[in-house]
């Protein structure tokens, strides 16, 4: 009795969006000196030279990555008052640079960028300026919330602890090399703060940012009244 050979395997085809889920995946794994294409065809199972099919070089596969993860950010509902909106998009932008570290410095970077970020910005803008902006203040709104919104993902992304447990290793090597009381306010700080059970860092993100919308808020009540 024959038996018959197994048949390989069909690989999906090669896609647009294949391509771009594959590539964010290995960003994601390895950040963005990671990403070549020669790896992204490995990865594939294709030759390098497949990909140019769909994409002319490595920066316009950039763009369609950077373009996902800005698919990621929760847009300002157009039923929701602006403070709730500016909100609920800037915890959710936060929470997409968490997901994808590579991705901070190149958000507002692209020359070509893709619908998503196109569109991100759009409902950003249109969201301020139903909620009472004129154009001046809400680009200066939109430019305060990204450099907090940015500014905050940067810095707990390269921290030199993740929990509160580990905050104590770091403190000790900081500051052995230093006499004992030779910096009060940051051992008071540490040992009563950060050290305490249940101290996370991105918690302190939510209160910036409602003092942000809070002071935005004035801003937008006293330019109505100058008008």
């Amino acid at each position: 009795m024959t038996t018959r050979a197994t048949p390989p395997a069909r690989r999906a085809p090669l896609t647009r969006d294949l391509v771009l889920e594959t590539a964010l995946r290995l960003a994601d794994q390895g950040g963005l000196e990671s990403l070549s294409m020669r790896k992204l065809g490995q990865e594939l199972g294709v030759e390098a030279m497949a990909l140019y099919y769909h994409f002319a070089n490595k920066d316009e596969i950039v763009d369609g990555i950077v373009d996902l993860v800005f698919a990621e950010v929760e847009l300002p509902a157009a039923s929701a008052d602006w403070p709730t909106a500016m909100r609920r998009r800037a915890i959710s932008l936060r929470d997409a640079l968490l997901r994808h570290r590579w991705a901070i410095g190149l958000m507002e970077a692209r020359r070509h960028p893709g619908p998503a970020n196109l569109r991100h910005h759009d409902a950003v803008i249109g969201s301020l300026r139903a909620g009472g902006f004129d154009i001046v203040m809400a680009a200066h709104a939109y430019s305060l919330l990204d450099s907090y919104i940015y500014g905050f993902a940067l810095t707990k992304m390269n921290l030199p602890f993740d929990t509160a447990e580990e905050v104590g290793d770091v403190a000790q090597t900081m500051l052995e090399p230093f006499p004992a009381g030779e910096y009060p306010y940051l051992m008071e700080i540490l040992t009563e703060h950060v050290m305490q059970p249940g101290y996370d860092y991105g918690d302190e993100f939510e209160y910036g940012l409602d003092l942000i919308l809070d002071g935005l808020e004035r801003a937008r009540h006293a330019q109505t009244e100058d008008v």
